[in-house]
């Protein structure tokens, strides 16, 4: 089985997506997904030129990541993959407000006590997100940021790239066969880009 490494902002709409995506590759590939923190408050804290709207995004971004690494700190994998569905889910898909409310929510839901909550004001944390911002963007850029995949590569190396940036989820086979030529595509010595201008936003259906 390959376990692929993904790290996530839980505010960032593309890496939802992107997470759904791997969760579907699960049910038609023999991968399993790992998931991690990124922070983008983190990421653009004191960066200049930031528009208006996305500096504001980025000031509520801190409690979910924050919550999010301090149970994956105390609890492990499993536990932050989970919480990462129940937050992604009232974030992305109810519309919830960024609060301690939608923490205690989350954190209910999956089973966990409610003191991770209590790590969306503190710096604590703040060690241990910005460990995970170095060891998913050290070997794709320190210039990009969530979704950030890696997969072990056959030869013992690492594939390691941002993306995919994709609306709507794939499913099914749809699902493998994007995962399939991401591989090839991310695997071959020397290739960087692929782009194309986004006509949609991000829907989560």
């Amino acid at each position: 089985m390959t376990i692929a490494h993904m790290w996530f902002d839980p505010k960032c709409p593309w890496a939802w997506i992107a997470s759904r995506w791997l969760l579907e590759v699960e049910k038609v590939r023999d991968v399993r997904v790992r998931f991690h923190v990124l922070s983008l408050s983190m990421l653009n804290e004191g960066r200049e030129g930031l528009e208006e709207w996305y500096r504001q995004w980025l000031d509520t971004g801190w409690g979910p990541a924050r919550v999010a690494v301090a149970v994956e700190q105390k609890y492990g994998a499993e536990p932050l993959r989970e919480l990462y569905t129940a937050l992604g889910t009232r974030i992305h898909h109810r519309k919830a407000p960024i609060d301690r409310d939608l923490y205690l929510a989350a954190l209910a839901e999956v089973g966990l006590p409610p003191e991770p909550a209590d790590a969306a004001e503190t710096t604590d944390h703040d060690a241990a997100l910005l460990a995970g911002n170095r060891a998913a963007l050290t070997p794709i850029g320190e210039d990009l940021g969530t979704p950030a995949i890696h997969v072990p590569a056959p030869d013992g190396g690492l594939v390691a790239f941002f993306g995919p940036v994709v609306t709507p989820i794939p499913r099914g086979e749809a699902a493998g066969r994007l995962w399939d030529g991401v591989l090839l595509v991310a695997g071959t010595d020397g290739f960087y880009e692929l782009k194309r201008s986004r006509t949609r936003r991000p829907t989560f259906d």
